[in-house]
């Protein structure tokens, strides 16, 4: 594994947010957090087009591309494609619970078959010199119980996985919606402290309900890594502490600092044919719990999607924020 790669702090994969104007965003906060794209399927990789789903800026790095499929062909020349597009890692996806990923035969439904997994990590394994880690539920289902959860991990550490990012609630793949599977199952961070207790050798990160970097601190003492994923993108502030409180670092900048350094990256994307809200649209939590920060959101929110919108309603808004600080 790369030792520029820790998986003390990552940022989750999270579907239409995480994309690379986000990660961009995020980067300016944390030199040391990885950064997981959003899932992107097989399918979209080797018919789609490439560009849309898997560029991204190298000042992003570390930066890893989550995949959903199941078949081990396909996910090798993934896996490849990442290597080659520069990639650091590259993560598969054996958590998201939505019906159209249980209908493409991905995302947690596969904890149902260790095999196929293992089969899919060892092909992208062969295929690659980065990183292959998996991201996955405590259980699916009926298929909650301890035992459950250690034979699916088992069979992939099989197969030379070392890397788990485990989301300390089950889904329920009928009845429950996404949001509703992120939210009603009981988190049982327990159970992934057990893992990490039982299994010491392999590399541990866990999620789900984490708010703060003071319950990051905590799970730390238990297991290698956290991994955040809302609260990190509702609250990106707290993402400037990152490396100063887990990894010893220095603070990050503040968030009009931050503000300021995001205009040449709007001027930049403009010019290739962005539109400024699908960049500022990160931003809108950027100033959560300041003064000014309602007033700030709102100059975004009502401006950014203007035909012509460009860095100077950033900078408005910004001024909005300080005027009333």
């Amino acid at each position: 594994m790369s030792d520029t790669l820790s998986h003390r702090f990552c940022t989750a994969p999270l579907m239409d947010w995480s994309d690379r104007h986000c990660r961009y965003f995020w980067r300016l906060f944390s030199k040391r957090a990885t950064l997981y794209t959003e899932m992107v399927t097989t399918g979209a990789i080797l018919h789609g087009d490439r560009e849309k789903y898997l560029q991204f800026d190298a000042a992003e790095q570390p930066v890893a591309l989550q995949l959903g499929g199941s078949d081990p062909r396909e996910l090798a020349e993934c896996a490849r494609i990442a290597e080659q597009w520069g990639y650091s890692e590259v993560n598969l996806n054996c958590g998201c619970p939505s019906d159209r990923v249980q209908s493409g035969r991905f995302g947690a439904c596969l904890m149902a078959e260790p095999e196929l997994v293992a089969a899919g990590l060892a092909a992208m394994r062969e295929a690659v010199a980065i990183p292959v880690t998996v991201k996955h539920r405590i259980g699916i289902d009926d298929m909650e119980d301890y035992a459950g959860l250690t034979r699916f991990v088992e069979a992939q550490a099989a197969v030379g996985i070392t890397t788990f990012i485990v989301h300390a609630r089950k889904a329920w793949l009928n009845g429950l919606s996404p949001k509703e599977n992120r939210e009603i199952p009981p988190l049982k961070y327990d159970m992934v402290y057990q893992l990490k207790r039982d299994y010491p050798n392999l590399e541990v990160v866990i999620n789900g309900g984490i708010n703060s970097l003071d319950e990051c601190k905590q799970h730390l003492q238990q297991v290698d890594g956290v991994m955040l994923g809302r609260a990190a993108y509702q609250v990106p502030a707290l993402l400037a502490q990152v490396d100063s409180e887990l990894f010893g670092g220095e603070a990050g900048p503040s968030p009009a600092e931050v503000a300021r350094q995001m205009l040449p990256y709007i001027e930049r994307e403009l010019a290739r044919g962005q539109r400024l809200n699908h960049i500022s649209r990160h931003m809108l939590g950027l100033f959560q719990g300041v003064p000014g920060a309602r007033r700030f959101r709102r100059h975004l929110s009502e401006n950014a999607h203007r035909p012509g919108a460009g860095p100077e309603v950033l900078e408005q808004a910004l001024s909005l924020v300080t005027q009333a600080a």
